[in-house]
């Protein structure tokens, strides 16, 4: 075999094994036994080790300096397996071994935290989480920017200096959006108790209805949506509120975007570094334009308020136009997640600043809930009444995603972009989504984005589908125009 064929062989390994790692975290949040935490961070801590040395094997360095492409795919491959084997030369074994343990064993200190309003429990290991990613951080960043090289794992070319230059565009048009929407008066939301269990019956249904292949996933829940897998296996998680179904449903398809994309991706790519969404900014513009372009546009809601009236009967809302407006109401909240999508960006960009000040030692861990509160106070304009709405709201400090929240308001950004491009593309798509008929949008999305995977830039992945360079223009511009209308302004 060729140096070529060799790598990708022992490549392929590598990537199995780390959807093994993958299945061992979906298991950890939706079925493990919360007893089972320390062994299991013995085992993924185990795990990672065999992870991190394959990764440096310097068989792959032989490898990479004699392998010659065969074509555009092979030549992307060898540049992600590069990246791959810099990356792991610069962490050392030990360090990304305790990570590993310390990571999985801090979720569930977080899940007890957070269930207990106990911000003082989750303080001591959120330190060490803190400082073992600072010496992770400056290991890649090799006398760089520490943060940035955080952001490197998760939007590869992209820096905080861009992001910053984004979100400091943005946040004007958005907060002077936010408060023309709120002098005006609030639609009417739903009424009632919705059944659990019709909730997840209808979920499935809308998951199904986004493209999403139930013989190659499954749907369960747990405390924090995600999606986890790609190729032949990705599973979604949600969750369920008897006196809020918008929160199942909207979770479920947009978890259903993130794994969309994983299930579209062309099949030759299977456990090869391009098998796998590009970016987590990219993977972000799929949910999000699943999730609001699409499922919050007028055309769907009106099939979903049908849905729902089959299953649930009367819930206070009068035809399918009041039902787009509950759909898409802005309201005062403390979670993210069930964030409107003209505040939504204003919780990352706190989360944003604040990682920021965490990993360069401006802020330290001990003060974090205090730091919180009064910047939220600030951007929000009223007090988190409970740590579980304020700093132990989200999963992703917990285990080390330092550098990740940034990602989802460039996956707006993205997708302001794409969905500008699909509606010059397919201009009667709405004819089709208010019969419940998504497959023209998401059939583009797979044919001009989904299918290449990791094949290109994350930025070029944007622009190769949408047609132009990433800006944030579209998405305000598609705010200002829908909620506008929704509020009469």
């Amino acid at each position: 075999m060729s140096a070529f064929d060799e790598l990708m062989l022992f490549q392929r390994d590598t990537q199995a094994l780390g959807e093994v790692a993958g299945r061992l975290g979906w298991d950890q949040e939706t079925m493990m036994p919360r007893g089972a935490a320390p062994q299991r961070g013995e085992e993924m801590a185990a795990l990672e080790a065999i992870l991190h040395a394959r990764r440096m094997d310097p068989k792959v360095a032989e490898w990479l300096d004699k392998a010659e492409a065969p074509d555009a795919a092979g030549t992307a491959h060898l540049r992600e397996i590069q990246r791959g084997f810099d990356r792991a030369q610069k962490v050392p074994a030990d360090l990304a071994k305790k990570l590993a343990q310390l990571t999985s064993e801090s979720q569930g200190k977080w899940a007890a935290a957070r269930a207990d309003e106990d911000v003082a429990a989750f303080v001591p290991v959120l330190e060490e989480v803190v400082a073992l990613k600072r010496e992770e951080g400056a290991a890649l960043a090799n006398g760089g920017h520490l943060y940035d090289a955080m952001i490197e794992d998760y939007e590869h070319g992209t820096t905080s200096a861009q992001i910053a230059q984004i979100f400091d565009a943005m946040r004007p048009r958005l907060v002077n959006l936010r408060s023309a929407v709120l002098e005006r008066p609030a639609p009417k939301g739903l009424s009632g108790v919705f059944d659990e269990p019709k909730q997840m019956k209808l979920t499935r249904k809308l998951a199904k209805t986004f493209g999403y292949d139930m013989n190659h996933g499954r749907v369960d829940k747990a405390v924090h949506p995600f999606s986890s897998g790609s190729g032949l296996d990705v599973r979604i998680t949600t969750r369920t509120s008897a006196d809020d179904p918008f929160n199942c449903f909207y979770s479920t398809i947009h978890e259903v975007g993130h794994a969309c994309y994983e299930q579209n991706i062309d099949k030759a790519y299977l456990l090869t570094p391009l098998g796998r969404g590009v970016s987590m900014g990219v993977h972000e513009s799929q949910s999000r334009i699943y999730e609001n372009q699409i499922g919050r546009g007028r055309a769907l809601t009106g099939w979903l308020f049908e849905q729902m009236t089959e299953v649930f009967g009367d819930f206070g809302v009068a035809d399918a136009d009041g039902f787009y407006a509950a759909v898409n109401k802005v309201h005062n909240g403390y979670i993210r997640t069930e964030a409107d999508e003209i505040q939504y960006n204003l919780h990352v960009m706190l989360r944003f600043d604040l990682e920021r000040a965490l990993m360069s030692g401006d802020l330290q861990v001990a003060d974090l809930e205090a730091a919180w509160n009064d910047r939220f106070k600030a951007d929000f304009g009223y007090d988190v009444d409970k740590p579980s709405n304020g700093c132990l709201q989200d999963v992703h400090w917990s285990v080390g995603l330092f550098g990740y929240f940034p990602t989802y308001s460039l996956g707006n950004v993205y997708a302001g972009c794409l969905h500008q491009t699909l509606r010059k593309a397919i201009p009667d798509l709405d004819q089709n989504l208010a019969l419940g008929d998504t497959s023209g949008a998401t059939g583009w999305l797979q044919q001009n984005l989904q299918q290449y995977g990791g094949l290109r830039s994350p930025r070029d992945t944007i622009a190769h589908a949408a047609g132009m360079a990433p800006t944030h223009e579209p998405l305000l511009d598609y705010l200002e125009a829908k909620f506008g209308e929704i509020y009469d302004l």
